[in-house]
């Protein structure tokens, strides 16, 4: 779409304004909180402010025409559909985790940049323009139509296929980013986490419910600003801080020596080694209870059943005597428990009595041996996270939404410059906040902490978001001490950095925009694969288009809740359940779609196999190996971690493909047609 048109003007127009609008609000706020305003009610403003933004463009973008609900009528230009996939893309994964990741596990976390990024250069060259040319609605649709079968040629089992892995990839994808809306939400008004996801699910449930497509492309739009200021204000203001240069991508250059010379200090503290040394202790006295079980668990048990009954006969304060009891109610209630709790404790135990690897330093590890096996799984993560991302439904969904091929391309143009100028000041962030951590909080007074550690650790007080506790007992924070889950290093970046709340309050809405932009892609995804391409292919054919945006609508709407439930209960931290999804995705769907595009031969019952094949072998191994659902790490191959199935989901969703095709009776002319046409040069 050429960018002089009246349409392109008129959306410049309008986002022009909005991004005026914004930051008056912004700057307002910074005044009211200088006259006084409370902390509590800026976190409400920007909640219920962004909220309202995102509902009002789902209602006024409301529609029941097909083609506007399923691809926002095709005519959404390249920069702006470079934006709203952008947002698309910057899932809460990225914004929350991704620096608390490098915080965390410093160059290893790159692993993640690198295969996100790198896999969008795999969709602009192998997937995105051809699946424009072939102008439908769904993925399903694609490799049905592409690998014919089933009734009518309507491809069934491909289609069915399909529209299961599409279901399982976006289920988890999403349920990832609801947890993340009930994190911000609970944090920032102080609701309960299950009540802060139902608060989040009205707004996405707005957005996609009434608009589909074209409502969830213009709130994208607006999201993605929002998520580029809420990130670069805060990061640039501690680059000043600690750099005196606005541009932290330059500037965290010079703190990576600084930060350097503070962890070998660190390291070499007789302080840190003596809580090390502490943790070390504990995790050999879990390793000592687990080699005499089940004595050890019986005589556990008669010692907490003593103390309670101690408590009880002295009349001790009711407080004692409920510690007393809750102790008894945790504890094991059979050996074959103690084994695993204790495991567990002495794990993390002995990660805690380990020295923290300096942050620069690829692939530490105590022994050249380790050392390879953290490469390896470095290199594998890329590899499933550059594979996942050309192959997730969400995101090829929005080829199909520009007006040609052309602007396709220009969308993805796009789409990479709006994620780089987020995805190149994460690593900055990292370092920017670490050696602010570690030179003000390590050596500060126990009594002195900042009150932005009492408030993340009572967010989540089951499994706290930051504790730190005075091992040693000498009055002072060793960085030994600190326990930080890196979902929470973003959210608390203001707070750790000294900024005015106000930005506090803008990085979360920025979160927020993050989660609720890729949630509201991910739902339509879901419903758009039931109602189009199992309801409407397969069901009831000749059901009319307001029925089939009304089914589209319902399903959407369970799904929804249902995801909500499922994030409710806290099944894992948000980069562990985002990385099965990119796996599962790669093993099962990017097989079909690159050699359905770049190979002639390959027929239906390949593509049958191809995706059946790819999608056991990352389950089994994922089933196999992790830990919190039953498997071993033992029973891992070439010491390969869960996260990085699709290593092996890949290679036999490609090899039993092109096997099964070669087996097989060639495809139709028809499909040699239409690789053909998809290919052919505009």
């Amino acid at each position: 779409m050429n960018r002089t048109s009246p349409y392109f003007n008129k959306l410049s127009r309008y986002y022009l304004w909005y991004t005026a609008c914004f930051g008056g609000f912004l700057a307002a706020l910074a005044l009211l909180e200088q006259e006084g305003m409370p902390r509590l009610w800026i976190g409400y403003s920007f909640m219920f402010a962004t909220i309202v933004l995102y509902a009002s463009i789902g209602v006024i973008s409301r529609t029941s025409n097909v083609s506007e609900y399923y691809v926002a009528g095709r005519r959404v230009p390249s920069l702006f559909n470079g934006m709203a996939t952008a947002a698309d893309w910057i899932s809460a994964a990225s914004f929350i985790s991704l620096a608390g990741g490098l915080y965390l596990h410093g160059f290893d976390g790159l692993a993640y940049i690198m295969g996100w990024t790198g896999g969008y250069c795999l969709v602009a060259l192998l997937i995105a323009p051809y699946l424009r040319r072939f102008a439908q609605y769904t993925i399903p649709d694609f490799l049905a139509t592409r690998y014919g079968g089933g009734a009518g040629g309507r491809g069934g089992p491909v289609r069915a296929i399909a529209v299961g892995a599409t279901i399982i990839v976006s289920f988890t994808y999403v349920v990832a980013q609801i947890y993340a809306v009930g994190l911000i939400a609970s944090r920032f008004t102080g609701v309960d986490f299950s009540v802060g996801i139902f608060l989040g699910l009205a707004s996405i449930l707005v957005c996609s419910f009434l608009g589909g497509m074209r409502g969830i492309t213009w709130t994208q739009v607006a999201q993605y600003i929002i998520i580029l200021v809420a990130f670069l204000i805060p990061t640039m203001w501690l680059s000043v801080k600690h750099a005196d240069n606005p541009l932290p991508q330059l500037a965290y250059g010079s703190v990576m020596p600084k930060l350097a010379q503070r962890e070998a200090e660190l390291a070499a503290d007789p302080k840190e080694i003596e809580v090390r040394a502490i943790f070390s202790e504990r995790a050999h006295v879990y390793q000592a209870r687990i080699a005499t079980l089940p004595a050890s668990w019986e005589r556990g048990k008669e010692e907490v059943q003593r103390q309670l009954d101690e408590v009880r006969m002295r009349n001790a304060s009711l407080a004692e005597i409920r510690a007393a009891e809750r102790a008894l109610i945790a504890y094991p209630k059979d050996a074959a428990e103690a084994r695993t709790i204790w495991a567990s404790l002495r794990d993390a135990n002995l990660k805690r009595a380990r020295p923290p690897a300096p942050h620069a330093t690829p692939f530490p590890g105590d022994d050249p041996a380790q050392s390879d096996i953290r490469r390896n799984n470095f290199l594998a993560l890329v590899f499933c996270l550059m594979l996942g991302t050309a192959a997730l439904p969400h995101i090829l969904m929005r080829s199909y939404t520009t007006p040609s091929v052309r602007e396709t391309r220009g969308s993805v143009f796009w789409t990479l410059f709006f994620i780089l100028l987020v995805y190149l000041t994460i690593p900055a962030l990292a370092v920017l906040v670490k050696f602010d951590i570690y030179s003000s909080l390590v050596g500060a007074d126990f009594t002195k902490l900042p009150d932005w550690i009492s408030y993340w650790a009572n967010v989540d007080k089951v499994n706290p978001l930051i504790s730190i506790v005075d091992i040693n007992r000498d009055g002072v924070v060793q960085l030994a001490e600190i326990a930080i889950d890196g979902d929470v290093l973003v959210l608390a970046t203001p707070e750790i950095g000294g900024l005015p709340y106000v930005i506090s309050g803008l990085v979360a809405a920025g979160g927020l925009a993050a989660a609720l932009s890729t949630a509201d892609g991910l739902l339509l995804a879901i419903s758009n694969a039931l109602s189009h391409d199992v309801y409407y292919k397969i069901v009831d054919p000749a059901a009319s288009t307001q029925k089939r945006v009304t089914i589209s609508k319902l399903l959407l709407l369970a799904v929804a809740f249902i995801a909500a439930y499922a994030a409710s209960q806290k099944p894992a931290d948000i980069l562990s359940l985002v990385g099965a999804a990119f796996s599962l995705a790669a093993s099962t769907l990017f097989p079909a779609l690159v050699l359905g595009v770049f190979w002639k031969r390959a027929n239906h019952q390949g593509a049958i196999a191809g995706m059946v094949a790819g999608f056991i072998m990352c389950l089994y191994y994922m089933l196999h190996t992790h830990p919190g659902v039953g498997g071993s790490v033992a029973g891992q191959w070439l010491h390969i971690a869960p996260i990085s199935a699709g290593v092996f989901g890949v290679p036999a969703g490609i090899a039993v493909m092109v096997i099964a095709s070669l087996l097989t009776a060639p495809p139709s002319r028809r499909s040699d047609g239409m690789v053909d046409h998809i290919r052919s040069p505009e």
